[in-house]
This record gives structure tokens, C-alpha cells and sequence, in this order.
């Protein structure tokens, strides 16, 4: 930390996060600062009113067992937040995956909803060769038939493959040579016995969508010099498109026309998808506050000068000020990450672990926008690509969301998205 607050006022600049944000699209310190200030409020409230709820399961079970009850402490969390969702929603994932077979959710699914929103037609092609036997590679065509792009699925887990979930772009759309983009989604779903159909949870198909929202960014990529092309955009705005790209999971004409049993072709029943829908909503409060604290713990760290860097003695005394002063204190929920294990802000995340809720708040309000002008359309999803997904990083990320919006970032969508708009009791 004193390294960086000493690398900053060399290169001029008060603190080490003015220099790494600069170039972001936040572009300030106190624009982060605001943002997660707006959030904190609502988080620690819902919070706490999750952690009534906690107390109260605790309460009944400890009572009903001839036993005195105890305080709800972070360490209990996790054990009795399960207990009330179960009870609340009656709700087993498993039921859900015979109706997600892969290929049906990738077809009838993501690549229907960029046929509806922007005309994107797909052709798979089998001619080929391919790294592995076990992936899948489409044409891609535009709305006029041209081919924009060639599209790579390689869904499956295996040894040499690293987690998580990714998008590639194998070649870079450029003016400047006239390539057109190859681009690869790379998630890990497990590979079922030979002859087993593939069946995703529901997470599992969200993340297919999010995915094809950065394949989509790489495959409408319209810029002269590569080096702008596609996702080639701040760390803070590269996942906005594909969060965007989620809301058409659970739209009513997508799901209706890729989720279907695998066997009997029937179509998933209302009930079932609404538990689904209801609980993603559930424990959003310890989610949210557990994240702010660790993003904005980050920027107290890099928002200091290097005369107010503590001693090693001093660490958890700067956190605990930190906290307290953001109002982000909250004893059974602690930051996600303690100082001395945030190997994120270490690491390349420095003063950048906000960069995750920042593009959440775009994606809010890009859906909201897109609900306030009749939802899922040709028109709406021209303008999306026009204004924004096919500008790349060629100018001001900021400028892009608001050409496409026609306003600044609002916090409200995020509230009202993440189920924090509740007031306190």
C-alpha cells in the first residue's frame, strides 16, 4: 500500500485509486464513493431484517428442543439462512434440471432470443475441425443474411480446463484487416455418462446466457482498429452487456419456447419456475453487504496518502474504522474478505473490486429500460447494438451507456432488481 500511494504521487495524483480509475468508467474516486455510499444504507437494512428472520428459526428450533437460545453470529449464517429458504420456498433445484437439456436451452433458448432481438440467425457447422469432439461450432448470419461471425461452444468440464465460466474471441473484428470475429463461450457443466442427455440447473443456464452477452459484444464488434475491438472496454463495464443478456432467460416467450422436458417435450409449469424466481430475490441483503464491505474497504485502502498507510499492528484497526465510518459495520455479516486475505485488491483488482456491482447498476438500468419500451424487440435490440454493443472500447464507455439510455446511471433499478428496496421497519 505505501508502494502504490508513493507510485501515485509520483505520477501525480492524490491517492493510488485517482490513478487506477482514471481510465475506468467511473472515472473517480468520489463517483465510487457516492455509488456504493447509495447502496450501503439499503444492503444493511435488508440485512438485518434477513437476520430477524435467522433469529427467529434459531429461537423456535432451540426452544423446541428444551434448550436456551443464543445470538445469531456470522458463523451461523449460512446453516440457518438454508433453513428458512427451504422453508419459504419449498423449493429443490433438482426439479427444474429435465427441462434444461443444453443443446435445447442454447438453441431454442440464447440463440432464439438474439433471433427475436436482433435478427441472428445460426447454422451448425459439422464440416470443420475442431480442438475437441465434445463442442460445437455455428455460423452466424445477420439479419440480412450476410455471415457476421463463427461462433464456438465448448461447454464441457475436464481436467485441462481452468473454472469458471469465459468468453474468447479468437479472432478480433477489424476494419483495419477486414477479419470477422471467432468467438468461444467456454463455461464448466459436467459431462454426463455416454448416452445421458445433458441437464442444467438453473444457474447453469443463466450463465449460458451472461456468456453469450460477451460473445454477442465480440460478434457485433463494428470498429477500424482491433485494439478496440469487442470487450476491449474498462474493467467496469465488461460485464454490463452480458448481465443484460440474462434478462432474457425467464422472459415469458423465451422460456416458453426452450423450457421443455427433455422426454415428453411439456413445457415447465408456471409454479415451478416462479419458487425459482421468488428465491433469487431471497438473502440478497447479507449478499449485498457482504460485497460492499469488501469493495469499499478496497477503496479505503487506495484512497489514502502513504504518510496515513498504518503499521502491519495496525491493519485490522484501519478495517474496523473503515467499516464503522461506511456504515457497512454490521457484526453478523463481515466484508467478504478480510485485509489480510483480499488477495483481489493485491492483486489486479486494486481499487477495483466495485467493478462487479458498477455493471450490475448499468445492466439494472438497461433492463429497466428495456421493460419501460415494450421489452423484448427488433427495435429495442438494434438501438442496444448500434449505441453500445457495437462500439467496443472506440469511445468513452460512459458515453456509450448514455447514448443507449439517454441518462446518467440511476441506483434505484439495482435496489428494486436485487429486492433492497424494501423500506426499514
Amino acid at each position: 500500500m505505501t508502494l502504490r500511494a508513493q507510485k501515485a504521487k509520483m505520477l501525480g495524483y492524490p491517492t493510488y485509486a485517482a490513478y487506477s480509475l482514471e481510465d475506468q468508467t467511473a472515472k473517480t474516486p468520489q463517483a465510487v464513493n457516492d455509488m456504493l455510499g447509495k447502496l450501503a444504507p439499503a444492503a444493511v437494512a435488508n440485512a438485518k431484517r434477513e437476520a430477524a428472520d435467522l433469529q427467529a428459526m434459531i429461537d423456535t428450533e432451540q426452544k423446541a428442543a428444551g434448550k436456551p437460545s443464543f445470538k445469531l453470529e456470522a458463523w451461523d449464517w449460512a446453516y440457518y439462512s438454508e433453513k428458512v429458504r427451504q422453508a419459504k420456498y419449498n423449493f429443490d433445484e433438482s426439479q427444474l434440471k429435465p427441462y434444461f437439456e443444453m443443446k435445447n436451452v442454447l438453441e431454442n433458448g440464447v440463440f432464439y432470443a438474439a433471433g427475436q432481438e436482433y435478427g441472428l440467425t445460426f447454422k451448425e457447422r459439422t464440416d470443420l475441425p475442431k480442438y475437441r469432439p465434445d463442442t460445437f461450432v455455428y455460423d452466424v448470419f445477420d439479419a440480412d443474411g450476410s455471415q457476421l461471425a463463427i461462433f464456438i461452444f465448448d461447454p464441457y468440464a475436464r481436467a485441462s480446463k481452468r473454472g469458471g465460466a469465459w468468453m474468447n474471441s479468437y479472432v478480433s473484428q477489424s476494419g483495419l484487416t477486414g477479419d470477422k470475429p471467432v468467438v468461444a463461450n467456454h463455461p464448466n457443466i459436467p459431462k454426463p455418462p455416454a448416452g445421458q442427455p445433458t441437464l442444467l440447473t438453473w444457474d447453469e443456464v443463466t450463465t449460458t446466457f451472461h456468456e453469450f452477452g460477451h460473445a454477442l459484444h465480440g460478434m457485433f464488434s463494428d470498429v477500424k482498429y482491433p485494439y478496440f475491438s469487442g470487450t476491449s472496454v474498462p474493467r467496469d463495464f465488461v460485464e454490463f452487456p452480458s448481465q443484460v443478456n440474462e434478462m432474457w432467460a425467464d422472459y415469458p416467450s423465451i422460456l416458453k419456447h426452450y423450457a421443455k422436458h427433455h422426454q415428453s417435450g411439456a413445457a415447465m409449469p408456471q409454479a415451478l419456475l416462479d419458487k425459482v424466481l421468488a428465491a433469487a430475490k431471497f438473502n440478497q441483503g447479507f449478499a449485498t453487504t457482504e460485497y460492499l464491505g469488501a469493495a469499499m474497504l478496497d477503496q479505503r485502502w487506495h484512497q489514502i496518502t502513504e504518510d496515513q498507510v498504518p503499521d502491519a499492528a495496525g491493519v485490522m484497526d484501519f478495517e474496523a474504522k473503515a467499516l464503522a465510518a461506511d456504515g457497512i459495520a454490521y457484526a453478523p455479516v463481515p466484508p467478504r474478505y478480510r485485509t489480510p486475505y483480499f488477495s483481489h485488491i493485491m492483486g489486479g483488482y486494486s481499487a477495483g473490486y466495485y467493478a462487479y456491482i458498477w455493471s450490475e447498476v448499468l445492466d439494472a438500468n438497461t433492463q429497466k429500460w428495456f421493460e419501460e419500451h415494450g421489452g423484448l424487440s427488433r427495435a429495442n435490440g438494434d438501438r442496444f447494438r448500434k449505441t453500445l454493443l457495437s462500439q467496443g472500447g472506440s469511445q468513452d464507455a460512459m458515453k456509450l451507456f448514455q447514448d443507449f439510455a439517454g441518462h446518467a446511471p440511476q441506483i434505484e433499478p439495482l435496489l428494486e432488481k436485487r429486492g433492497l428496496d424494501a423500506k426499514a421497519e
